[in-house]
């Protein structure tokens, strides 16, 4: 199963990436119905919004992603100058990094591949932009896929639903089917306005300590943080990296790598907890588990759909009796926590009965 899911992964990526819109935005869709506007009227206006946003960042983020991988090579080596003993793990990531590009061009000359993109980092560049094609028709099969899944959803609905004979069995479904919808858009769109927030935060907190392509690290702290644990920490080294490099001395880049820090604890610990629902909330074991493993599937792409699904998962499991005892394994609630406690407690009094 998992070789299947890894070899389809150029029709599965954009397909749940469409499925995980698509039961996000219709409750967008829906709203604008109750205004009067038409189906396919509103599924045009998600979906242009959709490409807008995608197309304004990708001119936004041009130039500087361009030339923070050109500098790249650059940065390796000032930090090499830096902390002489990183000299030998950074030589084996340059010559990674080289390998990989050498494989995405094709792999015939590898060594002169590897020589020529220290130099100026044209071998990273080149893979992007072979890759670049690839991304857009997958970009585009979403897109199209969510238009005509959003411009027909009554009848996708319609058509699901008679399939289960009892009647008290179809209330269910289309009872779990809006729950679904309720709870995924909610927990989507309260992430993304945190995650938005802290990008801003992020930002205006490296263009104050002086750091080169702020709008680059808070845009950054905004994709990371869609990525549970992982993306904190990563967003934290990649700051204090580029900190130690292009300012002088240890103080301030540790204070600039603390600043980021602080940010993400604050809102992991404070913000995130108050704005999801408890209901909403995962067991972090399992997060971390899942996102591990469809990162080694899909790999970026696989870190952002895999707690969309657990929330998707969580709620059928809340609708599906045989599932109850997964659905409480998944859950991250309070409740869930008390159980947990008093279960020595229940052994003991089997014990001495």
């Amino acid at each position: 199963m998992f070789a299947a899911i890894t070899l389809a992964r150029s029709f599965l990526m954009p397909l749940t990436l469409a499925v995980l819109l698509f039961v996000a935005f219709t409750p967008v869709c829906r709203a604008m119905g109750r205004l009067g506007v038409p189906q396919a009227v509103a599924a045009t206006l998600v979906t242009l919004a959709l490409l807008v946003g995608v197309l304004v960042a990708m001119v936004v983020l041009a130039v500087p992603l361009t030339t923070a991988v050109e500098d790249a090579p650059k940065i390796f080596a000032e930090l090499q100058v830096k902390f002489p003993a990183l000299q030998g793990p950074i030589s084996e990531i340059r010559d990674a990094i080289d390998r990989i590009s050498a494989l995405s061009v094709g792999g015939a000359q590898p060594l002169t591949v590897v020589t020529a993109a220290p130099a100026n980092g044209s071998g990273m560049l080149t893979s992007i932009a072979l890759t670049t094609p690839a991304v857009f028709a997958q970009l585009i099969f979403t897109l199209v896929l969510l238009f005509f899944a959003l411009a027909s959803r009554e009848l996708l609905y319609r058509r699901t639903v008679p399939g289960f004979a009892a009647a008290a069995e179809r209330n269910e479904v289309l009872s779990a089917m809006h729950t679904i919808e309720s709870s995924l858009g909610h927990y989507l769109g309260a992430i993304t306005l945190i995650n938005a927030g802290l990008g801003v935060a992020v930002g205006f907190a490296m263009w104050a300590w002086g750091m080169p392509a702020a709008i680059l690290f808070g845009v950054g702290a905004f994709a990371f943080n869609s990525i549970p644990y992982v993306g904190a920490v990563a967003g934290v080294l990649v700051a204090t990296l580029v900190a130690l490099v292009t300012m002088d001395g240890f103080v301030v880049p540790i204070l600039v790598g603390s600043t980021y820090l602080a940010l993400t604890s604050a809102e992991g610990q404070l913000v995130t907890p108050y704005f999801v629902s408890q209901r909403l909330r995962l067991n972090t074991v399992i997060v971390f588990i899942a996102v591990a493993l469809f990162t080694w599937l899909w790999s970026v792409v696989g870190m952002i759909v895999a707690v969309p699904l657990l929330v998707v998962l969580n709620v059928i499991c809340q609708f599906v009796p045989g599932l109850a005892g997964l659905g409480s394994f998944l859950s991250g609630g309070e409740a869930d926590e008390m159980e947990v406690q008093t279960l020595p407690e229940r052994s003991a009094e089997r014990m001495k009965s």
